[in-house]
């Protein structure tokens, strides 16, 4: 079959702001197994420009592709555009199927299939093997009722077939790098990166999270072979920086540890960047200085609240001591630290913002990343908040950098001041300014600058943003305006009970 895999442009601030783009993992782990299985598969990447949406169909239309493939990492605040393309591209080729697939797709399979009729299937969950099978049936021309995986359209009636199991070998599946041009693609302020996956799933039962139900449990590639995958796009490719989309990739010190002496045995010149979790940064305080010889230079540590009841209500399973504990070690071994902090719980007051901020300063971390809490329906979470007010009704703002829900005790005005103060007090400090512009190392003083130079941008576009967006004073409520949620913290598996065919 010829087919086409659309990434389009994203409306968050993460990818409109920054000069820098990233290569589409998600989509490019699709394409690897087509590839191989004798289909003719293409790329658009609408995310350059950004692409002008008349522009992108006009793309897509002219490829004249028998399957449209969309996804987006970003899904929840990237759907409204991929309904708005799919739907011109669907018009325009009426003979096309349109496939979609991502996170938010996976949750809100049905509701999607019901309002947007020009959708032919949804891929829920792990991709690569359901992909190739309903590929190889559209190419044959085979029902598609014994595919797992697939919420589908049969004649008049929506079908969902049960949950895909997980994929048990990550190493069976290869990325369809050949589909990029990696001179398009940068990060780190201008330096050629990629975007990869060592492991997948995470074993914590953070009640905000949803990969218990959409990766299930914790696997990994093979460390060796990954190190050398690493390496090759090093030698053959020019990349120079590594972002790992991992939730949680050093689960196994073990497993990460044999990743870390791999990748050194390789000796190429790389820069890695991701995300972990705090307590495995204390546990591993013997061989960090293997993280810092195979490259590691920045850290994001999801601290989420430096208050204690909110980390018990939301389950993380940390302590404010191992927190700053574990950004004392990262600066101790010349590893930068970059904490998540989320704000716009109900019962928030000013006094907890000024604890915060006092908490946020003694941790003293290099970088600091606001964050808005933001519920989605296949979440436990989501269960407490489902009374919650919205008062942004614009699903494209949805993306962790806007506020999406009303405080009983703040005005929206008053929680942004907040926000943008505790940024400004983190980031302007003396101690950070002299980290800033007197560090000794210049791999650490560029990703410094550079994340500096973002960030002021960023900030003035939050401010702007949040008086050109109104938000709406009698919202509906989060389960009137996204649905019940769904309850099991395996969601596939309540998808699958409550519509299976």
């Amino acid at each position: 079959m010829k087919i086409l895999l659309v990434n389009v442009p994203h409306p968050a601030i993460g990818s409109r702001i920054p000069d820098d783009h990233l290569p589409p993992l998600g989509l490019l782990a699709i394409g690897g197994p087509l590839i191989d299985d004798g289909h003719t598969v293409s790329l658009v990447d609408g995310e350059f420009g950004p692409m002008p949406l008349a522009e992108l169909v006009a793309r897509i239309v002219a490829a004249a592709p028998e399957a449209v493939l969309f996804g987006h990492s970003g899904s929840t605040s990237g759907h409204p555009v991929i309904a708005e393309v799919s739907a011109r591209v669907a018009q325009a080729l009426p003979g096309a199927t349109i496939v979609y697939g991502g996170v938010f797709p996976t949750y809100h399979a049905r509701d999607i299939l019901e309002a947007e009729p020009h959708v032919g299937a949804i891929v829920r969950g792990e991709g690569e093997e359901t992909a190739r099978r309903l590929m190889a049936a559209l190419a044959a021309g085979r029902p598609l009722g014994a595919i797992p995986g697939l919420v589908f359209r049969d004649g008049g009636a929506i079908r969902e077939t049960p949950p895909a199991p997980p994929i048990r070998d990550l190493d069976a599946y290869r990325v369809g790098w050949e589909l990029i041009d990696h001179a398009r693609y940068s990060y780190w302020g201008g330096l050629r990166a990629v975007v990869v996956q060592f492991s997948r799933g995470c074993p914590h039962p953070c009640t905000y999270c949803g990969q218990r139900g959409f990766w299930t449990r914790w696997r990994h590639r093979d460390p060796v072979r990954f190190a050398r995958e690493l390496a090759r796009l090093h030698r053959e490719h020019g990349v120079r920086v590594i972002n790992f989309a991992d939730e949680n990739p050093t689960v196994s010190k073990k497993v990460w540890r044999a990743f870390l002496d791999a990748l050194i045995a390789e000796d190429v010149d790389l820069i890695l960047v991701g995300s972990t979790r705090a307590d495995d940064i204390v546990r591993d305080a013997d061989i960090l200085p293997l993280y810092k010889r195979a490259g590691w230079e920045r850290f994001l540590l999801g601290l989420e609240s430096t208050d204690a009841a909110t980390l018990a209500l939301i389950r993380k399973g940390a302590t404010t001591t191992t927190d700053r504990e574990a950004i004392r070690l990262l600066r101790q071994n010349g590893i930068l630290s970059m904490a998540t902090w989320v704000v716009g719980f109900e019962e928030e007051r000013d006094r907890d913002y000024w604890r915060g901020l006092r908490q946020l300063l003694a941790y003293d971390p290099d970088q600091i990343q606001m964050l808005y809490v933001t519920p989605h329906r296949w979440t436990p979470y989501f269960r407490t908040v489902e009374e919650r007010q919205v008062i942004q009704t614009d699903r494209r703002r949805w993306d962790y950098k806007h506020q999406v829900l009303a405080t009983r005790h703040m005005p929206p005005w008053r929680v942004l001041l907040w926000f943008k103060l505790i940024e400004v007090i983190l980031q302007a400090r003396p101690k950070a300014l002299a980290r800033l512009y007197l560090n000794r190392d210049p791999r650490l003083s560029h990703a410094m600058r550079w994340y500096t130079r973002m960030g002021r941008r960023v900030w003035r576009h939050e401010v702007v943003s949040w008086f050109r967006d109104p938000l709406v004073r009698e919202g509906p409520s989060v389960a009137r305006f996204w649905g019940t949620g769904q309850a099991d913290e395996n969601a596939l598996a309540v998808g699958a009970k409550r519509g299976a065919a």
